[in-house]
């Protein structure tokens, strides 16, 4: 009995437990149900918080690269405006030339006189003589008496190096002309002909008027090279070569003296007399019982003695290439007496050369080009000119728009 009683209570304990835990179970679970909706609808205002917030970022970093874009472009200008600050119009703008041996640096002489006081300057224009040291000296001067830029025409591009990197701290500009200036930073562009090209119109023209005036090959010809000191020599000679080695190899063309390197080819000082004696050696030493054909000449002075030496031995008048359209040699063109000459009108380097004084002048700087070289330190800007082959088949055409030369076309 009492223990009937006793299990009827805990049943009843039990009981009463298990409906409490429901109970605050119930309550528990509703709790959360009615916070839900305040949550949801505090979300909606974070939401746009946050969006607006992004929208603020978005804008001050569009701002801030603006801002960044506009300062580097400023800085750009600066710094370009710093490298390559303007100068005063009527400036003094110095030309040293290497000297006035040759009709080309003559007219140079002439007409960057003109064409520089025309266009505003004042022109300090000198020759050096083939003298080193005197150029030197004279660079000096012209550092001194205030020129903005030199344009220098070098004796020896690669011995000014002092000088040139002197005047660039000066503030003044280089310029070359015509020749490579080697070894130094203090350059900032060089106007000039293609030389390497200008070797291959040479060398191209001489096989030309071998097949044209000569018949059948074999040939037999001589090779000349210019000044050493001008950096154009070796690479006209290295244009011209890259066009006859092969036919040097394969036996239509003999170099009868075995001389083809540019180092025995080379006339010092490009001097006409040197180049006569050379060849007049070659013609009494390889030549007494055989015809020679054609000459390579790097130039028309050169062409013009090796031709001479060849009429003084006997010799028909070979075929001979030549450089600058000298006027003596435009005739000799004209008569038949020389096949060739490379046409390098002094005009248009002289205008280039103004064309860039101009752009500095209004500190615009050194204009855009493709053409680089290495001078041994830097890479040099190269302004390059088209050379153009000339004979007397095409010689009216050349100089349709030059009358002092076409004045020479007579028959």
């Amino acid at each position: 009995m009492k223990r009937r009683t006793l299990l009827s209570m805990v049943m009843v304990t039990t009981l009463m437990a298990a409906s409490l835990t429901g109970c605050a179970g119930g309550r528990e679970g509703s709790a959360p149900a009615q916070d839900n909706a305040p949550a949801s609808e505090e979300t909606a205002p974070a939401e746009e918080t946050t969006e607006t917030e992004t929208a603020q970022e978005t804008e001050t970093t569009e701002e801030t690269a603006a801002t960044e874009t506009a300062e580097d472009a400023a800085t750009e200008e600066t710094a370009a405006a710093t490298e390559f600050p303007g100068f005063e119009e009527g400036a003094t703008i110095g030309i040293s030339l290497p000297w006035l041996g040759t009709q080309n640096w003559k007219e140079a002489e002439t007409m960057f006189t003109e064409q520089l006081e025309a266009a505003g300057y004042t022109p300090l224009v000198q020759a050096a003589d083939q003298k080193v040291t005197q150029q030197q000296q004279q660079i000096e001067s012209m550092i001194e008496n205030g020129a903005k830029v030199i344009v220098v025409g070098a004796v020896d591009g690669s011995q000014l190096g002092s000088v040139l990197e002197k005047a660039k701290e000066s503030g003044v500009y280089v310029l070359g002309y015509d020749r490579l200036l080697e070894n130094t930073t203090g350059v900032d562009g060089v106007v000039q002909f293609g030389s390497v090209k200008t070797g291959e119109i040479q060398a191209q023209a001489l096989l030309d008027g071998l097949a044209e005036k000569k018949g059948e090959g074999p040939y037999n010809i001589e090779l000349f090279g210019g000044g050493p000191a001008d950096p154009n020599a070796p690479n006209f000679f290295t244009g011209a070569m890259s066009i006859l080695q092969d036919k040097i190899d394969d036996g239509t063309l003999v170099v009868v003296s075995g001389q083809t390197d540019f180092t025995q080819c080379a006339t010092v000082d490009w001097d006409n007399s040197k180049a006569q004696s050379r060849m007049d050696s070659l013609l009494s030493g390889f030549y007494s019982d055989k015809e020679i054909h054609g000459v390579l000449c790097p130039n028309d002075g050169i062409a013009r003695a090796c031709i001479t030496a060849c009429e003084n031995a006997g010799q028909e008048i070979p075929v001979v290439s030549g450089l600058d359209a000298e006027n003596e040699s435009v005739e000799w063109v004209w008569s038949g007496r020389q096949y060739s000459t490379v046409a390098k009108p002094t005009e248009d380097l002289v205008a280039k050369t103004i064309e860039i004084i101009d752009s500095l002048q209004a500190g615009n700087g050194m204009p855009s080009t493709d053409v680089t070289t290495d001078n041994g330190v830097i890479e040099v800007p190269i302004y390059e000119l088209p050379p153009v082959a000339v004979t007397k088949e095409n010689a009216k055409e050349v100089f349709a728009n030059d009358p002092s030369r076409l004045e020479l076309l007579k028959d």
